[in-house]
């Protein structure tokens, strides 16, 4: 009985992996392979998974572990450009269309950590404890990777803020610190 809700288990995850999977490919074929790899590896680790331990965590975490020993193979990547339309939720008007491929651009130049977080949270509805769990970090880490994600994704959408790492980015930085401090000053010192 207990092989049997472990295959269950293992079925009814397998959109989501499929979803965390193409995130971290970029590309459907190799998603579809990394998803057969970490299913097969899970299969084979059956006896490990401890029953009534968070079932979706351990998969995530075998399906990124499975990710990065495959980049360490080999090192080809491939542009999001590749993911077909049909990806995506629905059939969307041409200024939809547009602001998907734009949002779908900026989500590549986040930092991998954060972006594969919120898709963790955002895309498949994991806790930030879930995902602290499947990525070995701290609950902290993982709620400041996401918040991180969606601040310099709604920056870079409506063209509020320069690039990580500019020059520009690097002044308005310095300038925001320095006015928090002031800000957070006693009372008694004048500004």
């Amino acid at each position: 009985m207990t092989t049997l809700c472990f295959h269950d288990q293992v079925i009814a995850i397998l959109p989501k992996l499929r979803v965390q999977a193409l995130a971290l490919t970029r590309n459907r074929a190799g998603a579809e392979d990394l998803v057969q790899d970490a299913v097969c590896n899970a299969l084979s680790a059956e006896e490990s998974f401890i029953p009534g331990t968070n079932f979706a965590a351990w998969m995530h975490r075998i399906l990124r572990n499975r990710f990065i020993s495959n980049l360490r193979k080999r090192r080809d990547t491939t542009d999001i450009d590749d993911v077909p339309q049909s990806a995506f939720a629905t059939e969307a008007p041409h200024e939809n269309r547009l602001a998907l491929k734009e949002l779908a651009s900026a989500m590549t130049r986040l930092p991998a950590d954060q972006r594969e977080a919120l898709v963790m949270v955002v895309i498949h509805g994991m806790s930030y404890e879930a995902l602290a769990e499947a990525t070995g970090c701290a609950v902290g880490t993982a709620k400041s990777r996401v918040f991180r994600a969606r601040r310099q994704l709604e920056a870079w959408l409506m063209g509020d803020q320069p690039e990580i790492g500019s020059p520009d980015h690097k002044r308005a930085t310095l300038r925001f610190d320095a006015l928090r401090d002031r800000l957070s000053a006693p009372a008694s010192t004048p500004l």
